[in-house]
């Protein structure tokens, strides 16, 4: 019984993440069309990929720095312990 719930669960996994898989197959598509409808010529797709690897880039830089900012500060604190004991 216990390995019958693990198969069904699995298989709801597999449902699951090939819906993810479709939805951002779709949003793909989507990607290809302006706000009026119409489709984007070969040129503005580049630039608009241009634009969006920017903007993950940045985002990335963010966080990487914000995770380096709190690690900086965790190490402080850590030190500051440290010499209150001693």
């Amino acid at each position: 019984m216990g390995m019958r719930g693990v198969v069904i669960s699995l298989s709801s996994i597999s449902r699951l993440m090939e819906g993810k898989l479709h939805q951002a197959s779709s949003l793909t598509a989507l990607r290809r069309f302006s706000d009026k409808g119409r489709i984007l010529s070969e040129e503005e797709r580049a630039k608009e990929t241009v634009y969006i690897q920017k903007m993950e880039r940045e985002r990335l830089e963010k966080m990487r720095k914000k995770a380096e900012k709190e690690k900086a500060e965790q190490s402080d604190k850590k030190d500051e312990g440290e010499a209150h004991k001693s």
